[in-house]
């Protein structure tokens, strides 16, 4: 079951980095600075988390787990920005592209922080389900 845990983290994290730049290269959305360490926190995970799988090792989870915890509270501060929860004096992305400025939002809610907070949180998921459940 570890090793279904770790692939989906993979695929999550795989999904998420195309999915992001399809936003970004293909439809030209630009992203913003949060957008950057969102990406920054979900990168590595494609590249790291292949490496535990075969063989499996179970202790990586323990390794990555900070990077999409990382990259869930920058989510959750990007979803209350541009939900207009955080006050504008504190608010990032003074320059260039507005954070708080949602470029495409499905069903009503579903914009790309919410999909970012989405990702980070089933990864932290199964990562923890894979830490708890330790070695097969």
């Amino acid at each position: 079951m570890n090793w279904t845990y770790i692939f989906l983290c993979w695929l999550i994290a795989v999904i998420s980095m195309l999915g992001s730049l399809f936003f970004s290269e293909v439809m030209n959305v630009t992203p913003c600075v949060l957008c950057w360490y969102q990406r920054i926190a979900i990168y590595p995970l494609v590249f790291i988390l292949p490496m535990a799988l075969f063989p499996l090792d179970t202790k990586i989870a323990k390794y990555v787990l900070p990077l999409p915890v990382i990259g869930w509270f920058l989510a959750l501060f990007h979803v209350a920005l541009t939900k207009g929860y955080i006050p504008k004096n504190i608010q990032p992305c003074a320059k260039g592209v507005p954070c708080s400025q949602i470029s495409i939002e499905w069903l009503g809610f579903l914009s790309i922080p919410v999909m970012s907070l989405l990702s980070f949180s089933v990864i932290i998921g199964l990562l923890l389900l894979v830490i708890k459940k330790g070695s097969p």
